[in-house]
């Protein structure tokens, strides 16, 4: 497929996320915002944005996950939608461009050096 970046990255986004507030009722929750926001502004090259049920770090919220196939995992948390898109995105796409998702400490956004709650090593095969 020349000319069409693969996609071989997936950012996770929980959509149940509440950020500590309470429930909004039938209101979005801040998670869904946050999701919503970052499909509008558009995924980076080899980058899929996923929504998710529930990354378990509730505490935390608004969390989100980086993942790939033979990848270090991370999940970051304290995301806020009016204020991370733009560095989730560049964060997500420096990930996208390390072959094995260790993106050097310098060429992370702020917020993934500060707000980082698990890394998970690569799945063996």
């Amino acid at each position: 497929m020349k000319g069409k970046a693969r996609v071989t990255v997936t950012l996770h986004v929980c959509i149940t996320c509440r950020r500590g507030l309470p429930d909004a009722g039938d209101g979005p929750r801040p998670g869904t915002l946050l999701h919503e926001a970052l499909l509008a502004a558009g995924a980076p090259a080899g980058v899929r944005i996923q929504a998710v049920e529930c990354l378990s770090a509730c505490d935390n919220g608004c969390n989100i996950a980086l993942s790939a196939p033979g990848r270090w995992s991370y999940v970051y948390g304290h995301m806020d939608p009016a204020l991370h898109v733009a560095d989730i995105l560049a964060g997500a796409a420096a990930y996208a461009r390390a072959p094995d998702g260790l993106v050097p400490w310098r060429d992370r956004p702020q917020i993934f050096r500060k707000q980082s709650l698990a890394r998970i090593p690569p799945m063996e095969s």
